[in-house]
C-alpha cells in the first residue's frame, strides 16, 4: 500500500516543508496549516501497517491536501490516472513519448487530431474515477487489516489499538488498557492525532449511528472525497485551520498568510514568495467563483469535489491554455509533447526536437 504515501513533491516544496517544520514552534499556528501526516514520519516511517490505517494527507485527484496545502501533482493525476506511476518510474524519453502519444489518441475521442475542452473534461472525469476505484481496492485490504475478528465492522477501540501498535506501542498492552478503561500514556502529539481521528471516525459513522464502521464507512473515513458528508467535514476542518477571524469564510489574506519576520535568507524568501503567488492565483482564478474576495464553505466544497463536472471542464480549459501555443483553444499532439512536463512530469521537448532534426 505504498501508493497511500503522498507522491514525491518537487524539490522546492520539499524545502518549504522542511523549513516549515524547523520554524513551526516559533510561528503563529494559523500562519500556515499544520500537516497532521507529519506524524507518520516521526516514528518508524517505513511501517507498512501504519500506512494502511492512518488517513493519507494526499488524496489523488483532489485539489487540496487534507492539511490545506495545494496538491502539486493534481494536473498530472487527472491527466494520467493510474498510469502516473509508470511515468515516474520510467524516465526513458522514447518510451515516455510513445506513451504520451497513446494517451493523446485516447483523449482525442472524435479522432480529429485535436483535443477540445469537452474531450479533456471527459478524460479528466475518467481518470478521477480510476483514482476512486484504486482507493476502493486499497480500502478493502486496509479494512481487513483493522478488522481482527472479521465480523464486517470495526469499533473505534479496535482501530485505536491498531493505530497505536503502528506507532510502536505494544498492541496487547494497549488493548488491555483500553478494555479496562485505563489511562493511555502516549506523547502529546500522538494524543492530538488520536483526538482528531476520533472526530473524523464518528463523522464517518452514517445514520443510524452505531459507533461502528463497516467497509463503506471506513472508506469515507480514509477517503472523504468518496462521501458528500465527509467532503463537507474535510472542508470544515480546512476552513477551521485557515480562518483567523472565526467567520467560517476565507479571505485572500487568510488563504495566503505567512508569518512575517521569520525568514532571513533569500532561498527561504523565494519559497515564501512562491507559496503566496501560487495560492493567490488559485484563490482568485479558481476557488472564488463569484470573485467577491471571499471564499465560502460552499465554494470550497465545490472546488474540492473531484466529481464536479463544472470543475473538470474548468480544469480542462486551464490545462489547454497552458500549452495552446496557436491559440485555437484546442491541443494538438506537438503541443502536448512540448509541454510534457506539465502533463506528465517528464521532459520530452529536447528529445522531440532531436527526432525532428534527424528527419
Amino acid at each position: 500500500l505504498a501508493t497511500w504515501q503522498t507522491y514525491p513533491m518537487s524539490h522546492l516544496m520539499a524545502v518549504s516543508m522542511a523549513l516549515f517544520c524547523l520554524l513551526h514552534n516559533t510561528m503563529d499556528v494559523h500562519a500556515r496549516p499544520a500537516n497532521m501526516s507529519a506524524l507518520k514520519d516521526k516514528n518508524n516511517p517505513t511501517s507498512k501497517e501504519e500506512n494502511e490505517i492512518l488517513p493519507p494527507d494526499h488524496l489523488n485527484g483532489v485539489k487540496l491536501e487534507m492539511d490545506g496545502h495545494i496538491n502539486k501533482g493534481f494536473h498530472q493525476e487527472v491527466f494520467l490516472g493510474k498510469e502516473m506511476e509508470e511515468f515516474e518510474e520510467d524516465s526513458e524519453p522514447r518510451r515516455n513519448r510513445k506513451k504520451l502519444i497513446e494517451i493523446f489518441s485516447k483523449v482525442d475521442f472524435n479522432k480529429d487530431k485535436s483535443v477540445s475542452a469537452k474531450e479533456m473534461q471527459r478524460w479528466i472525469m475518467e481518470k478521477t474515477e480510476e483514482h476512486f476505484q484504486e482507493a476502493v481496492r486499497e480500502n478493502k485490504m486496509s479494512f481487513h487489516a483493522v478488522d481482527p475478528d472479521g465480523d464486517g465492522h470495526v469499533t473505534w477501540d479496535e482501530y485505536r489499538v491498531k493505530f497505536l501498535a503502528s506507532k510502536g506501542f505494544n498492541e496487547k498492552e494497549m488493548a488491555d488498557k483500553i478494555k479496562n478503561s485505563e489511562e493511555l500514556k502516549v506523547d502529546e502529539e500522538t494524543q492530538e492525532v488520536l483526538e482528531s481521528l476520533k472526530d473524523r471516525w464518528f463523522q464517518a459513522d452514517n445514520p443510524p449511528a452505531d459507533q461502528l464502521l463497516n467497509e463503506e464507512e471506513f472508506l469515507s473515513f480514509l477517503h472523504p472525497e468518496h462521501s458528500k458528508g465527509m467532503l463537507k467535514y474535510m472542508v470544515k476542518e480546512i476552513v477551521r485551520d485557515l480562518d483567523q477571524d472565526g467567520d467560517k469564510k476565507l479571505t485572500l489574506s487568510e488563504f495566503i498568510s505567512l508569518p512575517m519576520g521569520t525568514v532571513e535568507n533569500q532561498q527561504a524568501q523565494d519559497i515564501d514568495d512562491d507559496w503566496v503567488r501560487e495560492r493567490k492565483k488559485e484563490f482568485e482564478e479558481v476557488i472564488d467563483r463569484n470573485h467577491d474576495g471571499i471564499v465560502t464553505m460552499e465554494e470550497l466544497e465545490e472546488y474540492m469535489d473531484p466529481m464536479n463536472e463544472y470543475n473538470a471542464l474548468n480544469e480542462a480549459k486551464q490545462m489547454i491554455a497552458v500549452a495552446d501555443e496557436n491559440q485555437n483553444h484546442n491541443l494538438e499532439l506537438e503541443e502536448i509533447l512540448k509541454y510534457s512536463e506539465y502533463f506528465t512530469g517528464s521532459k520530452l521537448m529536447d528529445y522531440a526536437r532531436n527526432v525532428h532534426e534527424e528527419f
